[in-house]
Protein backbone atom coordinates (compact mmCIF):
# COMPACT_ATOMS: atom_id res chain seq x y z
CA UNK A 1 0.00 0.00 0.00
CA UNK A 2 1.37 3.40 -0.94
CA UNK A 3 1.56 5.99 1.79
CA UNK A 4 -0.88 8.30 -0.02
CA UNK A 5 -3.60 5.64 -0.18
CA UNK A 6 -6.38 5.60 2.37
CA UNK A 7 -6.22 3.20 5.30
CA UNK A 8 -9.52 1.66 6.52
CA UNK A 9 -10.85 3.29 9.70
CA UNK A 10 -14.39 3.65 11.09
CA UNK A 11 -16.99 4.34 8.44
CA UNK A 12 -16.68 7.84 7.04
CA UNK A 13 -13.08 8.40 8.25
CA UNK A 14 -9.98 7.99 6.10
CA UNK A 15 -6.31 8.49 6.93
CA UNK A 16 -4.09 10.00 4.25
CA UNK A 17 -0.36 9.70 4.91
CA UNK A 18 1.25 12.83 3.49
CA UNK A 19 5.00 12.94 2.89
CA UNK A 20 7.28 14.99 5.11
CA UNK A 21 10.93 15.09 6.06
CA UNK A 22 12.95 12.40 7.85
CA UNK A 23 12.73 10.93 10.47
CA UNK A 24 8.93 11.04 10.67
CA UNK A 25 8.52 10.61 6.88
CA UNK A 26 4.78 11.25 6.82
CA UNK A 27 2.04 13.02 8.74
CA UNK A 28 -1.45 11.65 9.26
CA UNK A 29 -4.13 13.75 7.61
CA UNK A 30 -7.70 12.66 8.20
CA UNK A 31 -10.68 12.99 5.87
CA UNK A 32 -14.06 12.87 7.63
CA UNK A 33 -16.87 12.37 5.12
CA UNK A 34 -20.46 13.54 5.47
CA UNK A 35 -23.41 11.46 4.27
CA UNK A 36 -23.93 13.87 1.35
CA UNK A 37 -20.31 13.61 0.19
CA UNK A 38 -18.95 16.73 1.86
CA UNK A 39 -15.62 16.44 3.70
CA UNK A 40 -13.65 17.85 6.61
CA UNK A 41 -9.86 17.71 6.27
CA UNK A 42 -7.79 17.50 9.46
CA UNK A 43 -4.16 18.72 9.14
CA UNK A 44 -3.42 18.59 5.38
CA UNK A 45 0.38 18.40 5.80
CA UNK A 46 3.35 20.44 4.50
CA UNK A 47 3.25 22.04 1.09
CA UNK A 48 5.51 20.66 -1.64
CA UNK A 49 4.83 19.70 -5.25
CA UNK A 50 4.84 16.07 -4.11
CA UNK A 51 2.23 16.59 -1.38
CA UNK A 52 -0.01 18.58 -3.72
CA UNK A 53 -0.02 15.59 -6.04
CA UNK A 54 -0.67 13.22 -3.14
CA UNK A 55 -3.81 15.14 -2.25
CA UNK A 56 -5.03 15.19 -5.84
CA UNK A 57 -4.65 11.41 -5.97
CA UNK A 58 -6.17 10.89 -2.51
CA UNK A 59 -9.29 12.90 -3.27
CA UNK A 60 -9.73 11.13 -6.59
CA UNK A 61 -9.45 7.80 -4.79
CA UNK A 62 -12.19 8.87 -2.38
CA UNK A 63 -14.40 9.99 -5.23
CA UNK A 64 -14.53 13.62 -4.11
CA UNK A 65 -13.08 16.89 -5.34
CA UNK A 66 -11.68 20.05 -3.76
CA UNK A 67 -15.16 21.57 -4.14
CA UNK A 68 -16.47 18.95 -1.70
CA UNK A 69 -14.21 20.15 1.11
CA UNK A 70 -16.44 21.91 3.64
CA UNK A 71 -13.72 22.88 6.12
CA UNK A 72 -10.06 22.40 6.90
CA UNK A 73 -9.39 21.97 10.63
CA UNK A 74 -5.90 22.36 12.10
CA UNK A 75 -4.71 20.89 15.37
CA UNK A 76 -1.74 23.30 15.45
CA UNK A 77 0.52 25.60 13.49
CA UNK A 78 3.55 23.42 12.71
CA UNK A 79 4.39 23.16 8.97
CA UNK A 80 3.67 19.43 8.77
CA UNK A 81 0.10 20.14 9.90
CA UNK A 82 -0.76 23.65 8.71
CA UNK A 83 1.37 23.80 5.56
CA UNK A 84 -1.10 23.01 2.77
CA UNK A 85 -4.10 24.70 4.41
CA UNK A 86 -3.79 28.00 2.54
CA UNK A 87 -3.31 26.19 -0.76
CA UNK A 88 -6.26 23.91 -0.04
CA UNK A 89 -8.39 26.89 0.95
CA UNK A 90 -7.57 28.60 -2.36
CA UNK A 91 -8.61 25.50 -4.33
CA UNK A 92 -11.77 24.74 -2.34
CA UNK A 93 -12.98 28.02 -0.88
CA UNK A 94 -13.38 26.22 2.45
CA UNK A 95 -12.84 27.92 5.81
CA UNK A 96 -9.73 27.00 7.76
CA UNK A 97 -10.30 26.59 11.49
CA UNK A 98 -7.67 26.70 14.25
CA UNK A 99 -7.23 28.23 17.69
CA UNK A 100 -6.47 31.92 18.04
CA UNK A 101 -3.31 31.12 20.00
CA UNK A 102 -2.11 28.76 17.28
CA UNK A 103 -2.71 31.37 14.59
CA UNK A 104 -0.68 33.87 16.60
CA UNK A 105 2.18 31.36 16.66
CA UNK A 106 1.94 30.93 12.90
CA UNK A 107 2.27 34.69 12.47
CA UNK A 108 5.26 34.77 14.82
CA UNK A 109 6.94 32.02 12.84
CA UNK A 110 6.05 32.91 9.23
CA UNK A 111 4.05 36.13 9.13
CA UNK A 112 5.17 39.25 7.29
CA UNK A 113 6.95 40.63 10.37
CA UNK A 114 8.37 37.31 11.60
CA UNK A 115 12.00 37.34 12.69
CA UNK A 116 12.34 33.80 14.02
CA UNK A 117 14.94 32.97 11.33
CA UNK A 118 17.35 35.31 13.13
CA UNK A 119 15.98 35.27 16.67
CA UNK A 120 16.04 31.51 17.27
CA UNK A 121 19.66 30.96 16.10
CA UNK A 122 20.83 33.88 18.23
CA UNK A 123 18.96 32.50 21.22
CA UNK A 124 20.53 29.07 20.86
CA UNK A 125 23.92 30.73 20.38
CA UNK A 126 23.53 32.45 23.75
CA UNK A 127 23.09 28.99 25.26
CA UNK A 128 26.36 27.59 23.93
CA UNK A 129 25.53 26.39 20.41
CA UNK A 130 28.68 26.67 18.21
CA UNK A 131 28.73 29.39 15.55
CA UNK A 132 28.73 26.99 12.57
CA UNK A 133 25.60 25.25 13.84
CA UNK A 134 23.95 28.60 14.56
CA UNK A 135 24.51 29.60 10.94
CA UNK A 136 23.11 26.32 9.65
CA UNK A 137 20.03 26.76 11.83
CA UNK A 138 19.24 30.14 10.28
CA UNK A 139 19.17 28.65 6.78
CA UNK A 140 17.17 25.71 8.04
CA UNK A 141 14.47 27.97 9.47
CA UNK A 142 14.11 29.84 6.18
CA UNK A 143 13.36 26.56 4.40
CA UNK A 144 9.95 26.28 6.06
CA UNK A 145 8.43 29.37 4.49
CA UNK A 146 7.70 27.60 1.20
CA UNK A 147 6.02 24.75 3.09
CA UNK A 148 3.40 27.03 4.66
CA UNK A 149 2.73 29.55 1.87
CA UNK A 150 0.23 31.00 1.52
CA UNK A 151 -0.95 31.25 5.11
CA UNK A 152 -4.72 30.74 5.26
CA UNK A 153 -7.48 33.09 6.24
CA UNK A 154 -8.51 31.66 9.59
CA UNK A 155 -11.73 31.17 11.53
CA UNK A 156 -10.97 30.70 15.23
CA UNK A 157 -12.11 27.66 17.22
CA UNK A 158 -12.35 28.06 20.99
CA UNK A 159 -11.73 25.56 23.76
CA UNK A 160 -14.96 23.69 24.48
CA UNK A 161 -16.54 24.57 21.13
CA UNK A 162 -18.41 21.81 19.32
CA UNK A 163 -17.65 21.00 15.67
CA UNK A 164 -19.65 18.78 13.34
CA UNK A 165 -17.19 16.64 11.41
CA UNK A 166 -17.95 13.42 9.57
CA UNK A 167 -21.50 12.96 10.89
CA UNK A 168 -20.26 13.20 14.49
CA UNK A 169 -20.05 15.98 17.05
CA UNK A 170 -16.61 16.68 18.45
CA UNK A 171 -15.76 18.92 21.37
CA UNK A 172 -12.58 20.98 21.23
CA UNK A 173 -9.86 20.55 23.87
CA UNK A 174 -7.12 23.20 23.80
CA UNK A 175 -3.79 22.34 25.39
CA UNK A 176 -0.18 23.38 24.76
CA UNK A 177 3.43 22.46 25.35
CA UNK A 178 4.11 20.81 22.02
CA UNK A 179 2.47 23.79 20.34
CA UNK A 180 0.67 26.70 22.01
CA UNK A 181 -3.04 26.54 21.27
CA UNK A 182 -2.94 22.90 20.19
CA UNK A 183 -6.44 21.52 19.59
CA UNK A 184 -7.64 17.96 20.09
CA UNK A 185 -11.18 16.88 19.19
CA UNK A 186 -13.17 14.41 21.28
CA UNK A 187 -16.35 12.58 20.25
CA UNK A 188 -17.90 11.46 23.56
CA UNK A 189 -20.55 9.18 22.03
CA UNK A 190 -17.91 7.00 20.36
CA UNK A 191 -15.01 7.84 22.70
CA UNK A 192 -12.76 8.83 19.79
CA UNK A 193 -10.02 11.46 20.04
CA UNK A 194 -8.29 13.28 17.20
CA UNK A 195 -5.22 14.21 19.22
CA UNK A 196 -2.80 15.69 16.68
CA UNK A 197 0.65 15.75 18.28
CA UNK A 198 -0.55 16.23 21.87
CA UNK A 199 -0.11 12.50 22.51
CA UNK A 200 1.74 10.17 20.15
CA UNK A 201 1.82 6.39 20.47
CA UNK A 202 5.53 5.68 19.93
CA UNK A 203 7.51 8.88 20.31
CA UNK A 204 7.43 11.65 22.87
CA UNK A 205 6.05 14.85 21.31
CA UNK A 206 8.69 17.54 21.16
CA UNK A 207 8.29 20.20 23.87
CA UNK A 208 10.50 23.19 23.03
CA UNK A 209 11.27 26.53 24.60
CA UNK A 210 11.78 29.29 22.06
CA UNK A 211 11.74 33.07 22.30
CA UNK A 212 8.40 34.82 21.84
CA UNK A 213 6.40 31.70 22.65
CA UNK A 214 5.22 29.94 25.81
CA UNK A 215 7.76 30.78 28.56
CA UNK A 216 7.08 27.49 30.41
CA UNK A 217 6.14 24.94 27.75
CA UNK A 218 6.85 21.82 29.78
CA UNK A 219 4.59 22.93 32.63
CA UNK A 220 1.91 23.67 30.02
CA UNK A 221 2.40 20.28 28.39
CA UNK A 222 2.17 18.41 31.69
CA UNK A 223 -1.05 20.27 32.57
CA UNK A 224 -2.45 19.36 29.15
CA UNK A 225 -1.61 15.69 29.61
CA UNK A 226 -3.46 15.66 32.92
CA UNK A 227 -6.49 17.23 31.24
CA UNK A 228 -6.48 14.87 28.26
CA UNK A 229 -5.99 11.97 30.64
CA UNK A 230 -9.41 12.60 32.16
CA UNK A 231 -11.12 11.72 28.86
CA UNK A 232 -12.54 8.24 28.35
CA UNK A 233 -10.80 7.38 25.07
CA UNK A 234 -11.41 4.14 23.23
CA UNK A 235 -9.26 5.04 20.22
CA UNK A 236 -6.96 7.98 19.52
CA UNK A 237 -6.03 9.22 16.06
CA UNK A 238 -2.57 10.83 16.26
CA UNK A 239 -0.69 13.09 13.88
CA UNK A 240 2.11 10.53 13.48
CA UNK A 241 2.27 6.74 13.55
CA UNK A 242 -0.86 4.60 13.89
CA UNK A 243 -4.17 5.04 15.73
CA UNK A 244 -3.98 3.48 19.18
CA UNK A 245 -6.21 2.30 22.00
CA UNK A 246 -4.17 2.44 25.22
CA UNK A 247 -4.54 6.19 25.56
CA UNK A 248 -4.56 6.48 29.37
CA UNK A 249 -1.49 4.28 29.63
CA UNK A 250 0.33 6.41 27.06
CA UNK A 251 -0.49 9.61 28.93
CA UNK A 252 0.82 8.08 32.14
CA UNK A 253 4.03 7.00 30.39
CA UNK A 254 4.66 10.49 29.01
CA UNK A 255 4.19 12.08 32.42
CA UNK A 256 6.70 9.67 33.93
CA UNK A 257 9.09 10.15 31.01
CA UNK A 258 9.35 13.90 31.56
CA UNK A 259 9.87 13.58 35.31
CA UNK A 260 12.67 11.10 34.69
CA UNK A 261 14.29 13.47 32.18
CA UNK A 262 14.07 16.36 34.65
CA UNK A 263 15.74 14.25 37.33
CA UNK A 264 18.49 13.15 34.98
CA UNK A 265 19.27 16.72 33.93
CA UNK A 266 19.24 17.95 37.53
CA UNK A 267 21.75 15.28 38.54
CA UNK A 268 24.05 16.28 35.67
CA UNK A 269 23.94 19.95 36.65
CA UNK A 270 24.73 19.09 40.26
CA UNK A 271 27.96 17.58 38.97
CA UNK A 272 29.02 20.72 37.07
CA UNK A 273 27.68 24.00 35.71
CA UNK A 274 26.69 23.60 32.08
CA UNK A 275 25.51 25.35 28.94
CA UNK A 276 22.21 24.14 27.55
CA UNK A 277 24.02 23.03 24.39
CA UNK A 278 26.47 20.83 26.29
CA UNK A 279 23.60 19.29 28.23
CA UNK A 280 21.69 18.81 24.97
CA UNK A 281 24.37 16.76 23.27
CA UNK A 282 24.92 14.80 26.49
CA UNK A 283 21.22 13.98 26.70
CA UNK A 284 20.58 13.29 23.02
CA UNK A 285 23.60 13.00 20.69
CA UNK A 286 26.45 14.97 19.12
CA UNK A 287 25.57 13.57 15.69
CA UNK A 288 22.20 15.20 15.12
CA UNK A 289 21.20 16.86 11.88
CA UNK A 290 20.12 20.49 11.97
CA UNK A 291 16.40 19.81 12.42
CA UNK A 292 16.87 17.19 15.11
CA UNK A 293 19.37 19.44 16.89
CA UNK A 294 16.77 22.25 16.88
CA UNK A 295 14.24 19.93 18.49
CA UNK A 296 16.78 18.65 21.01
CA UNK A 297 17.93 22.15 22.01
CA UNK A 298 14.36 23.35 22.42
CA UNK A 299 13.52 20.27 24.47
CA UNK A 300 16.58 20.73 26.68
CA UNK A 301 15.75 24.38 27.32
CA UNK A 302 12.13 23.55 28.11
CA UNK A 303 13.24 21.10 30.78
CA UNK A 304 15.84 23.51 32.12
CA UNK A 305 13.19 26.20 32.46
CA UNK A 306 11.01 23.77 34.40
CA UNK A 307 13.94 23.03 36.72
CA UNK A 308 14.40 26.77 37.22
CA UNK A 309 10.68 27.22 37.94
CA UNK A 310 10.85 24.43 40.52
CA UNK A 311 13.85 26.08 42.20
CA UNK A 312 16.19 23.17 41.47
CA UNK A 313 18.65 25.02 39.22
CA UNK A 314 19.46 28.65 38.40
CA UNK A 315 20.33 30.36 35.13
CA UNK A 316 23.32 32.69 35.22
CA UNK A 317 24.77 34.95 32.54
CA UNK A 318 28.54 34.91 32.33
CA UNK A 319 30.74 37.83 31.29
CA UNK A 320 31.03 36.58 27.71
CA UNK A 321 27.26 36.92 27.37
CA UNK A 322 26.39 33.25 27.37
CA UNK A 323 24.08 31.58 29.86
CA UNK A 324 24.90 28.63 32.07
CA UNK A 325 22.80 26.57 34.44
CA UNK A 326 23.96 25.86 37.97
CA UNK A 327 22.56 23.85 40.84
CA UNK A 328 20.54 25.85 43.32
CA UNK A 329 22.08 25.19 46.71
CA UNK A 330 18.96 26.36 48.49
CA UNK A 331 16.65 23.94 46.69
Amino acid sequence: MKRSETIPLPEGMHRIQISMSYPLRWVNSYVLLEADGGATIIDPGPRTSETEQEWAEALEGLGISFADIRQVVLTHHHPDHLGLSGWMQAKSGAPVRMSKRSYQEAQTMWGEDAAIDEVLPAYFGSHGMPRDKVEQLGEHMKSFHAQVAPLPEVTYVADGEWLDMGNKRWTTVETGGHAPGHLSFYAPETKELLCGDAVLPQISPNVSLQPGSDPEPLATYIAGLHRLGTLDVAVAYPGHRNPFAAFAERVSYLLTHHEERLNKMAERIREADTHAYDLCIWMFSDRLGTQQLRFAMGETLAHLQELVSRGIVKQEQRSEGEFVFVANGTA
